[in-house]
């Protein structure tokens, strides 16, 4: 695990809860973490931190304060809803010769394309991108039921068929995330993210679309192809919540891979429910799941 000695931290903060747990696992380890507070995308405050608030796309002013600051690491945390326009994108010289690509990925690819960008952006700063679970591995998912409610069942058959629909998804470099009712897939993530795709759910139960005698599984994994070091699936209490508005009867993530952010509250609140939560491993028959 890289320490201190590699350079001061950088922690790039958008929405969520994620940063502001990785910023104090980081203080705990002795770290002094510098925050970068992505403007109109961060949605917590970070009043105990060396903070700078800058736009998505202004990249001169995030190397100038790496430089500054002596940055080494950085790590890239909490979600960004809105991709930069190009006219808002300020480059550093090092990116100027570049921009036609940079403009040409954030228009046509999808996510895992645009992080691998960004991650490539930030290494010509001279700095090295590790991921949240390098800073907090405690937050990874463990495999099997995380609290005292276990799938069976059609629940099993629920996280094979999301789990199949989820991996198939993610190839596509669309989404994280697929629910399945009673075997047949109902929703896919997309642009608009999980807790959204589970309120789409609630209506669709609502309205009669999806049965109400069968009540199905959220399945959330990394895709194929992804990097470790951004956009790593994450769940939590909120993540409970809209499952149970969604009528689910569980949640399954991928163990080693996914984060599960106040994890005490979120088991709480899913064995209160009667819901189960499990880390699951893909690649094994049944999704991980005997």
């Amino acid at each position: 695990m890289s320490g201190p000695s590699d350079g001061r931290l950088a922690i790039i903060a958008g929405r969520g809860l994620l940063p502001l747990h990785l910023a104090r696992a980081a203080r705990i380890e002795g770290e002094n973490p510098f925050i970068v507070v992505l403007a109109d995308e961060a949605d917590h405050r970070f009043d105990d931190f060396e903070t700078i608030s800058v736009g998505v796309g202004n990249l001169a002013a995030i190397e100038k304060a790496f430089r500054d600051l002596k940055i080494g690491r950085v790590v890239m945390s909490g979600g960004v809803a809105r991709r930069p326009e190009w006219r808002d994108i300020r480059p550093t010289f090092k990116t100027i010769l570049k921009m036609p690509s940079v403009v040409r990925t954030l228009m046509s690819h999808g996510d895992d394309t645009v992080l691998q960008m960004v991650i490539k952006l930030i290494e010509a700063m001279g700095c090295t991108v590790i991921g949240a679970h390098e800073i907090a591995p405690g937050l990874l998912a463990r495999s099997g039921p995380l609290g005292s409610v276990s799938p069976a069942g059609d629940d099993l058959r629920d996280i094979a068929r999301g789990t199949e629909a989820a991996l198939t998804l993610g190839r596509l470099d669309i989404g994280q995330g697929a629910v399945s009712v009673g075997g047949r897939v109902v929703a896919l993530e997309g642009v608009e993210g999980t807790d959204a795709m589970m309120l789409r759910v609630a209506d669709l139960r609502r309205e009669g679309r999806i049965s109400t005698r069968r009540r199905g599984v959220l399945v959330k994994l990394c895709k194929p192809q992804q990097d470790m070091r951004a956009d790593l699936p994450t769940i939590g209490p909120s993540t409970v919540e809209n499952a149970v508005r969604a009528g689910l009867a569980g949640i399954a993530v991928e163990a080693g891979r996914a984060l599960v952010l106040e994890e005490q509250a979120m088991i709480a609140a899913a064995d209160a429910a009667g819901i189960f939560v499990c880390g699951i491993e893909p690649a094994l028959e049944n999704g991980g799941l005997q």
